[in-house]
């Protein structure tokens, strides 16, 4: 399987495993908050919206230009920080740290 063929399969599954923990449905951002500087946009949107709408949404644009690789990615460990915070159950924290694992796996190794 090619890289951009199985980083799309990893952000289905990702999509997939947010939607079963109710993690999906948000408020999108204002126009602005997608102006922000800061690492995960954490001065305008909440880090389920930037993963939703900035991580998934320009990792899908790669994939569609079939564009090259970052040289790293290693988003988990935020995302597994911010459900804890959060009080996320324990089962979801679990699914999608291990989804958001594996897209910075597929990017990082390719």
């Amino acid at each position: 399987m090619g890289a951009h063929r199985e980083l799309h399969t990893a952000l289905l599954d990702l999509e997939a495993t947010l939607k079963a923990a109710d993690l999906w449905r948000m408020p999108i951002p204002e126009t602005a908050a997608f102006s922000s500087q800061q690492p995960f946009c954490v001065d305008t949107m909440s880090l389920l919206q930037w993963l939703r709408f900035v991580f998934i949404a320009r990792l899908e644009s790669l994939v569609e230009a079939g564009g090259p690789m970052p040289a790293k990615c290693e988003v988990a460990p935020a995302v597994a920080a911010y459900l804890q915070q959060e009080q996320t159950p324990a089962h979801h924290q679990l699914l999608v740290v291990r989804a958001v694992e594996r897209v910075d796996k597929v990017v990082t190794e390719n």
